[in-house]
């Protein structure tokens, strides 16, 4: 076998390797997730729900995020997002909740951000949409699920609990924001720290997204790219050698 047949192959290697390793992350990360994950029992937490688009003919053009009843949040705000409305939709509960002291009888039920005509989060893209929720209530968890519309009119719901996916990790897990219960780790548990509290509710809009799960997911990728660089330039190096006698 002749070196340039043994570079080429050892490219083609190198190459889909390099493919594996950034989509192995990458799909991991590429559902509506809620960061950071992390809240305190009585605070105001902003948290920042970021929602990928995985199709390749539409674009994302509502999001709906469902609020728990059974621990209500009797505080919802939401930070305006250039090109779309943003609505918090309250309602009746199902049942009187003790919230501080006061009986809860209606409650945000469901936020809702939906995009203008001509704005969507297109392939390859992702947008942040921030709230503040509270007072957190003292409980183990947070579900809170979500449904993303595409344009085409297909309807994702990111809704399975964590002990659903658990048992079966085909489904799609809703946004879990984690209050006493410790955060899972591995692909459908991403521990992002823990939300910031706002000090005071005129300042809590002002509060900037924070997404650390995409800086490391960044990190990871470019030092996949500089691994796969190093291994390509040493390929180079050994086919340029002189042949002996």
């Amino acid at each position: 076998m002749s070196r340039k047949t043994t570079l080429r192959r050892a490219l083609v290697g190198l190459a889909a390797g390099a493919a594996l390793a950034l989509a192995a992350p990458l799909a991991a990360s590429a559902h509506v997730t809620v960061n950071p994950n992390t809240a305190t029992p009585g605070s105001y937490a902003t948290v920042n729900f970021r929602v990928p688009t995985e199709s390749e003919t539409a674009s994302t053009v509502k999001l709906e995020v469902t609020l728990p009843t059974d621990t209500p949040l009797s505080a919802v705000l939401v930070q305006p997002v250039p090109g779309w409305t943003a609505t918090v939709e309250k309602g009746a509960l199902p049942a009187p909740v003790e919230v501080d002291g006061n009986t809860l009888t209606d409650a945000p039920l469901k936020i809702v951000w939906q995009a203008d005509p001509s704005v969507g989060i297109g392939q390859d893209q992702f947008q942040i949409f921030s709230a503040v929720l509270g007072p957190v209530p003292d409980t183990g968890h947070l579900v809170l699920p979500a449904a993303q519309t595409y344009s085409d009119g297909e309807v994702v719901d990111w809704a399975a609990t964590p002990d659903e996916v658990a048992a079966d990790d085909t489904l799609e897990p809703a946004p879990v924001l984690y209050v006493n219960d410790a955060p899972p780790t591995g692909e459908h548990g991403h521990s992002h720290g823990t939300a910031s509290a706002a000090p005071a509710m005129e300042d809590a809009t002002a509060a900037a997204p924070n997404d650390s799960s995409g800086v490391a997911l960044g990190l990871s990728i470019a030092a996949l790219v500089v691994a796969a660089a190093g291994a390509v330039l040493g390929a180079l190096a050994f086919a340029r050698r002189p042949k002996r006698g």
